[in-house]
């Protein structure tokens, strides 16, 4: 099984990341154009939050708040769990299903921002592990 530091190093899309300060319809922008569910918030390169379609949804729509008026800063969750490249995709999932993460920021230990990962990053590298497996099986079974 691949470790999350290579499945990150798998990845072919650009880490996007927001502002505090931006606009929700700025963060809402940027997820549409890179077709992601999450944004991770740096206050330069520390990171502050996390601005998910979730948090979009509960705290701008239901409260009748206007996307382009709001700041990322004032609906962003911003006390977030997060993993480090040694942290197994086991242990990211167990943690994801235990706690209702779709989404789970990858740092460093000094804090460096490294990465996210999504639940769908994990149910790919799941199924593709399941599949290397049965092929392996059915070599070792026709040999």
């Amino acid at each position: 099984m691949k470790t999350l530091k290579q499945m990150l190093a798998g990845k072919q899309r650009p880490l996007v990341v927001v502002s505090p300060n931006d606009s929700v319809f700025h963060a809402l922008t940027l997820m549409a154009q890179h077709n992601v569910g999450a944004l991770m918030v740096l206050n330069g390169e520390q990171l502050v939050g996390i601005f998910s379609e979730r948090d979009y949804a509960r705290k701008v729509i239901l409260h009748g708040k206007s996307s382009k008026e709001t700041l990322v800063s004032e609906i962003m969750s911003d006390k977030v769990a997060y993993v480090t490249p040694s942290t197994t995709l086991d242990e990211c999932m167990a943690l994801m299903t235990d706690k209702h993460f779709r989404h789970l920021p990858v740092l460093e230990e000094d804090g460096t921002v490294v990465g996210i990962i999504s639940i769908g990053d994990l149910v790919k590298e799941t199924i593709s592990n399941q599949e290397f497996l049965i092929k392996q099986l059915e070599h070792y079974i026709s040999g």
